[in-house]
């Protein structure tokens, strides 16, 4: 059997909203939040907090702690690398990537694109190679042989600051697949990098309770459709703002 282990990626040190991860979001933290989440996936072994080994993370460890969260610190620029130590330290055969400024990330939707995964023996999919769902659903699945491959040879900045465009970016070595939404719904915001993200989401999370469950992105449609002013908020925010800015500035760096 496959250990399919999800690695969350987080760290306090956030240039647009600084310590956004531990902020508070409805009865959780937003990091809390992406964890009850995934709590509900019925596909994965581990879910694993990935943060780096600087000191401005400590507060990450700490909660971890508290929070008995299994965790990994490792490099806080390579997180190629620091994906790579961490899924090694885990045994993970098949990784989950999650960012933790996705307090939404539906448990349905990750399941389902494991099993896709799964079923077609890909080396890599995930729901957003393009994205139809809303930015804050993403979910990446890879091989640890894919992720080897990548940490070996990747040589971009933007490959080493983001994990998978490696992977991406060589169509010719790895079998890739991707998982549509019936209806396009990439302009649709529900991810955390500014404080306009933060108020969007408070009224989200205000309003459809999670105590003992989680919250369904088909109902947070159904929400905000109903609910045009709050869609608003935030909705004139770019995104992958941070992948495009290291895409236009990209260099080879080893």
């Amino acid at each position: 059997m496959k250990n399919i282990v999800a690695i969350v990626q987080a760290r306090m040190t956030s240039t647009r909203l600084p310590n956004k991860v531990l902020m508070d979001l409805g009865n959780r933290t937003v990091l809390g939040q992406v964890l009850n989440q995934l709590s509900f996936s019925k596909f994965l072994n581990y879910v694993v907090l990935a943060t780096s080994n600087d000191e401005s993370d400590d507060k990450l460890e700490n909660w971890a702690i508290e929070n008995n969260i299994s965790y990994f610190r490792g490099d806080l620029n390579n997180v190629l690398k620091r994906f790579y130590d961490t899924a090694k330290s885990f045994h993970a055969d098949v990784i989950i990537r999650i960012t933790a400024d996705c307090p939404l990330i539906d448990p349905e939707i990750v399941d389902a694109v494991i099993k896709e995964f799964l079923d077609g023996n890909y080396d890599y999919y995930s729901n957003a190679n393009p994205p139809t769902f809303p930015d804050g659903l993403d979910t990446e699945v890879f091989t640890f042989k894919a992720l080897e491959e990548s940490f070996l040879n990747a040589e971009l900045k933007s490959e080493i600051e983001h994990v998978t465009p490696y992977i991406r970016n060589h169509p010719e070595l790895f079998k890739i697949g991707n998982y549509l939404s019936n209806v396009n719904y990439e302009n649709l915001r529900w991810t955390i990098d500014n404080q306009e993200d933060y108020d969007f989401l408070k009224n989200i999370f205000i309003n459809l309770n999670n105590e003992n469950s989680f919250i369904s992105w088909k109902k947070v449609i159904e929400f905000s459709s109903k609910n045009e002013e709050i869609q608003k908020i935030n909705s004139h925010l770019q995104r992958n703002e941070g992948f495009i800015k290291s895409l236009n500035e990209d260099k080879k760096i080893r």
